[in-house]
């Protein structure tokens, strides 16, 4: 028997409402919003919550003086078209790309995350 059940995700950001509308965008989930956090949720559960922070540092990938503790995979039948949707989101394409089968971004407070083939 599980000791806990549905996990969620909770990412610091300088602007909750803000990232959670990117993401809620890029995964078509709903988003709400309350003083100093907000949520996104798929209409089967899953659900990635955002947390604000004072004095927020962005990572620094792929170098280590600030870590990126953590990022986010998802999955995509078309780089192009999947690279040109989050741009206009407001993602950033990292300059670093270590890979062919997927492309990495930074969503708008800096977390990187990657677009990947399915």
């Amino acid at each position: 028997m599980a000791i806990a059940r549905f996990p969620s995700l909770v990412i610091d950001c300088p602007d909750a409402s803000a990232l959670a509308t990117f993401y809620g965008a890029l995964l078509d989930w709903k988003v709400t919003t309350s003083p100093g956090w907000a949520e996104v949720r798929a209409d089967y559960g899953q659900c990635i919550c955002f947390q604000e922070v004072d004095d927020y540092t962005p990572p620094q990938w792929p170098g280590q003086v600030v870590p990126q503790q953590l990022h986010l995979d998802v999955n995509v039948d078309d780089l192009d078209v999947g690279e040109a949707a989050v741009l206009e989101l407001g993602a950033t394409k990292h300059q670093h790309q270590p890979g062919t089968s997927f492309r990495v971004f930074l969503d708008p407070a800096g977390h990187p995350f990657c677009l990947c083939l399915d």
